[in-house]
């Protein structure tokens, strides 16, 4: 066995470590020791992770298809049996989860090896990952700005090349905007298609996923079927893949019906290169041979910060349904008010909320039965600076605050209200340097669809050269 050099461990993505790892070229744990540096040192540029790592590793498979790849795991509940969590917030210091999340159990079961845990926004909420806990995490490709949220730290890491995947999860956006604004690949598969028990019978109504960031579209394939599927007893199981996804990668989809849009569902306004970035993509599909127009579905604003409250208000009552006292003091003004509205929310307005979600599921589902595809910008503008989001601000109502985050990402949370797949590509690049994601969107349980259509752009418009000025 060799020894493994942080630079090609920064280069490869987690098949290509277990490749390594599976045909003894090098030891399992040599990239954990090789890796355990590259996640110190990004975190001395980034402030990604809640903590030192952890060591021993939690158990895993050596011999599960990622054996040996290293991972780390996002700070938004009880994920991993025996450790800690606090949701990003000084609330919750000293929450100890009793149990696997279903999700990390198939990453064991895959050999992943958690390192460690990744910052968050506090509750996970929001599209900036600041907090009075954990601070600030800088941005790779510019520390003087954000990693977006609310899987910033997760996104970071991955794309400062510290680990080749991270876990995310997503429940308005909050895996494809880390995806956008750091360069990276971001699945948040449909309603049901990646586990969210023991503990939750549905997140967020069914509006939260949990997946994990790559860098590769082959990562993301081979990561789907090793973790993909809803666990026995589970509440939505969507039809199971015709064919592994990391086949569909290379028999392609056919010829696809796309459609492309930079018309937001949120009254802002998209900037420039970002809506050039998601026109040349859609220019790019109709080169590669799929049918391209250009068409966007009807869907009402209200409806989405209708339901968007909902996973508000379900985060509210987690919280305070965990059997711990909540300090007020201890949270910022944000999650006070998320709080507050969770106390007095009435069954009628969850009832409103179930509804609007259903008409906006309706309506997005009826455009795309006859589009295989949507093409959109998956932010509506570049990365943001840091204190745009500013989760102290006395003055924000929840309203405001939905507000302020429809405007930055208008066009991700339509996919968690009505439970369809969509992915981030980094397609392009701002005059300035700063990635900036092109968002796919197909029907429920049409993954394979959307991973096939991502490794054509990859191969069209390769992005793997690109590295951050912070890279370890």
């Amino acid at each position: 066995m060799g020894a493994l050099e942080i630079d090609e461990y920064a280069r490869l993505d987690a098949v290509g470590l277990a490749d390594l790892v599976r045909t003894g070229q090098v030891g399992a744990a040599e990239v954990e020791r090789v890796a355990r540096r590259a996640l110190e040192r990004a975190h001395g540029d980034l402030n990604a992770l809640t903590g030192p790592l952890w060591d021993p590793a939690p158990a895993h498979s050596p011999d599960g298809p990622l054996g040996g790849v290293p991972v780390v795991v996002k700070d938004s509940g009880p994920f991993v049996r025996g450790r800690s969590f606090s949701l990003g917030s000084r609330a919750l210091v000293g929450a100890v989860a009793h149990t696997d999340h279903t999700l990390m159990a198939r990453m064991r079961a895959a050999g992943l090896v958690a390192l460690g845990q990744s910052t968050v926004p506090e509750l996970a909420l929001g599209l900036a990952t600041e907090s009075r806990r954990y601070g600030v995490t800088r941005n790779p490709w510019d520390p003087e700005r954000g990693v977006g949220g609310s899987s910033g730290g997760a996104a970071a890491l991955v794309a400062a090349g510290a680990v080749p995947l991270a876990h995310a999860s997503d429940g308005g956006g909050s895996l494809r905007v880390p995806a956008s604004a750091c360069g990276l690949v971001g699945l948040k598969p449909g309603r049901g298609r990646t586990p969210c028990g023991p503990l939750t019978g549905e997140a967020a109504f069914g509006m939260v996923s949990e997946f994990v960031l790559t860098r590769t579209v082959r990562d993301a394939a081979h990561l789907l079927d090793a973790l993909g599927g809803p666990a026995v007893g589970e509440k939505y199981v969507p039809p199971p893949p015709s064919r592994p996804y990391a086949r569909a990668l290379t028999t392609g989809p056919g010829r696809l019906r796309v459609a492309v849009t930079t018309t937001p569902w949120a009254p802002t306004t998209v900037d420039v290169q970002v809506r050039e970035a998601a026109l040349t993509a859609g220019h790019l599909v109709e080169w590669i041979g799929h049918h391209v127009d250009q068409a966007h579905p009807d869907l009402a604003y209200e409806d989405t910060v209708e339901a968007m409250t909902l996973v508000m208000v379900s985060t509210g009552a987690a919280l305070l349904g965990s059997g711990r006292g909540v300090d007020p003091d201890a949270l910022g003004a944000v999650a006070r008010r998320v709080l507050s509205r969770t106390r007095r929310c009435s069954a009628l307005e969850v009832m409103a909320g179930l509804e609007a979600q259903h008409r906006l599921t309706r309506a997005l589902g009826v455009f795309l039965d006859e589009y295989d595809v949507l093409v959109t910008p998956t932010l509506g503008r570049l990365p943001a600076p840091h204190g745009v989001f500013d989760t102290d601000d006395q003055h924000h109502t929840l309203r405001s605050w939905l507000e302020q985050a429809a405007a930055y990402a208008p066009f991700s949370a339509p996919a968690n209200v009505a439970g369809v797949c969509a992915l981030s590509l980094p397609l392009a690049q701002s005059r300035e340097g700063l990635p900036i994601g092109v968002q796919l969107m197909a029907a429920a349980g049409r993954e394979d669809v959307l991973l096939a259509l991502a490794a054509q752009l990859e191969q069209a418009a390769p992005w793997e050269g690109r590295r951050p000025p912070l890279h370890v």
